[in-house]
C-alpha cells in the first residue's frame, strides 16, 4: 500500500510536470537553447507522422483515391507540415486549435460526409442488387410463362389433327370433305420473341447499371469536394479565431481564469467575480449559459433530421431486401397450372337435304361417331433453368459504424462549447502576454460595471 502511495505521489507529479514542459516548449515562439529545439523537432516529427497516416487513410480509404496517389499526396503534406510547424509560431497554435475544432460543427461535417460514403458505397448498392433480382424474378416468369403458353399451341394443333382424323375416318370416302387440319405458324416465332425478351432484360440492366454509376460517381466527386471544403473551412475558422483573439479584446472574453483571480485578489476586489457569476463561466466547469444550451439543441435537432434521413435510406434497402427475397422465395414456390381442354361432339350429316325435300322424301343422315377426349396441359411459370442471383441481406456491420458515427456526433453537439473553450486555453497558452491584456480588459469592465451598480443605488 505504501508503495502504492509513493508511485503516486512520485510518478504523477513528474509525468504532469514532463508535459507541462512540453507544452511549454511547443507553445513558445522560440525555443531558448538546443535542448528545446530538438525537443520541439521530435514533437513535431510525431504529430506530422501521425496525421500523415491519418491523411493516407482518409484518402485512401475514404476518398477511395488511388493508393499511389494517397501516399504521394501524404508525404507531400507531411513534410510541408512539418516545416510550418516548425518554423512559424502561429501555425502551432491554428494546427493545435484545429484538433478541438473538430469537435464543433465543421467536425460534424466531416462526419456527415462520411456517413454519406458509406451509404453510397455499401447501402446504395444493396438496394439496387435488391431491385435488380426482383426484375430478373419477373424476367423469369415472363419467360418462362411465355414458353409455356407458346408450346400450348402444339396442344392446340395436336387437338386440330385428331379432329380432322376422326372426321376423315368416319365419313364415307364419297361424303369426305378437304382436310380442315390447323397449321400454328406460333411455334414458329418463338426465338424471336426469346430475343425481344433478352433484349428488353438487358436493356433494363444497363439502364440500372448508369444509374448506379451516375450516382456512385456523383457523389464521390461531391463528397471529396465537401471533404476538402471542410478541412479548409477547418484551418479558416481557426485562424479566424486566433486573429480575432489577438486582436478584439472583448472577443469570448467571459471566463473566470486564475489569472484573473489571482487579479481581483491582488487589487482587493474579490467581490467583483462574485457578483458576475450568473454572466461570467469558468472554462473549466461544467456550466452552460443560455445561448450556449439554445445552440446545442438546435444542433441536436440538426443532427436529428440527418439521423432520420440515414434511418429512411437503411429502411429502404431493409424493405428493398425484403421484397427480394419474398420474390424469389415465392417464385420458387409457384405451382404449375393445370388446363384441362375436353372436346365432345357429335354431328350429323344431310347429304343433298334441297333435292330430298323437292322430291317429298325424308333426306338421309349419316351420323358421325361420337368424340369425346380429354386433354391435359400445365402452364409452368418457373423452372430451376432461370438464373436467379439471391439478395444480399443488409450488412450489420455498416448499421453499426453508422450509429457509432451519429453516436459522435450526438456527442460533438454537447462538446462543442468544451472545445471552444479549449481553443481559449491554447490560444491563451501561445500568446501569454495577450491573455493579460484581455484579463486587464475583463477586470476593468467589471469594475466600472460595479462602480456603475453602487452609483444608480446610492442615487
Amino acid at each position: 500500500m505504501r508503495a502504492c502511495v509513493y508511485c503516486e505521489d512520485f510518478l504523477f507529479p513528474k509525468v504532469h510536470r514532463t508535459m507541462a514542459e512540453l507544452w511549454w516548449i511547443y507553445s513558445k515562439p522560440v525555443p531558448a537553447d538546443g535542448r528545446e529545439l530538438w525537443t520541439l523537432f521530435l514533437q513535431c516529427s510525431c504529430i506530422t507522422v501521425v496525421i500523415g497516416g491519418l491523411f493516407y487513410n482518409w484518402m485512401f480509404a475514404s476518398l477511395e483515391y488511388s493508393w499511389h496517389l494517397s501516399v504521394a499526396m501524404a508525404i507531400s503534406f507531411s513534410l510541408l507540415l512539418l516545416l510550418t510547424l516548425f518554423l512559424v509560431h502561429p501555425a502551432r497554435c491554428v494546427f493545435s486549435m484545429i484538433m478541438p475544432t473538430l469537435g464543433t460543427k465543421q467536425g460534424r461535417k466531416l462526419l456527415f460526409s462520411t456517413c454519406i460514403m458509406i451509404a453510397v458505397v455499401n447501402i446504395t448498392p444493396n438496394i439496387i442488387s435488391s431491385i435488380k433480382t426482383i426484375l430478373q424474378v419477373i424476367k423469369c416468369i415472363c419467360k418462362n410463362s411465355s414458353d409455356s403458353l407458346l408450346n400450348s399451341t402444339a396442344l392446340l394443333e395436336t387437338v386440330s389433327w385428331e379432329f380432322g382424323d376422326a372426321i376423315q375416318e368416319t365419313i364415307h370416302s364419297i361424303y369426305k370433305p378437304m382436310n380442315g387440319h390447323f397449321h400454328f405458324s406460333m411455334l414458329q416465332n418463338s426465338s424471336l420473341i426469346y430475343q425481344e425478351m433478352h433484349l428488353a432484360g438487358e436493356k433494363i440492366s444497363r439502364e440500372f447499371l448508369s444509374v448506379e454509376v451516375l450516382v456512385k460517381d456523383s457523389v464521390r466527386v461531391a463528397n471529396k469536394l465537401a471533404a476538402g471544403f471542410s478541412m479548409l473551412y477547418l484551418c479558416f475558422e481557426s485562424t479566424w479565431y486566433l486573429k480575432k483573439y489577438l486582436t478584439n479584446l472583448c472577443f469570448d472574453n467571459f471566463y473566470i481564469t486564475k489569472k484573473l483571480e489571482h487579479l481581483a485578489v491582488d487589487r482587493g476586489a474579490a467581490h467583483l467575480l462574485v457578483g458576475s457569476s450568473t454572466k461570467l463561466i469558468r472554462p473549466r466547469g461544467l456550466k452552460l449559459s443560455w445561448e450556449e444550451v439554445v445552440l446545442c439543441l438546435v444542433q441536436a435537432m440538426v443532427v436529428t433530421v440527418a439521423l432520420m434521413l440515414m434511418l429512411v435510406v437503411v429502411a429502404m434497402d431493409h424493405f428493398a431486401f425484403s421484397m427480394a427475397d419474398t420474390a424469389v422465395t415465392k417464385a420458387a414456390q409457384f405451382s404449375a397450372v393445370p388446363i384441362t381442354l375436353n372436346i365432345k361432339y357429335k354431328v350429323e350429316l344431310g347429304f343433298l337435304p334441297f333435292l330430298f325435300k323437292i322430291f317429298g322424301r325424308p333426306s338421309e343422315e349419316l351420323p358421325l361417331g361420337d368424340f369425346n377426349k380429354t386433354y391435359h396441359y400445365y402452364l409452368v411459370f418457373s423452372s430451376a433453368s432461370c438464373r436467379i442471383s439471391p439478395p444480399t441481406a443488409p450488412n450489420p456491420s455498416v448499421l453499426l459504424v453508422v450509429g457509432l458515427l451519429f453516436c459522435i456526433l450526438y456527442s460533438t453537439v454537447f462538446l462543442e462549447t468544451y472545445a471552444r473553450r479549449l481553443c481559449r486555453q491554447i490560444a491563451a497558452s501561445f500568446f501569454p502576454s495577450c491573455e493579460e491584456k484581455r484579463v486587464l480588459h475583463l477586470y476593468s469592465k467589471l469594475a466600472r460595471r460595479y462602480r456603475k451598480k453602487q452609483n444608480s443605488g446610492k442615487g
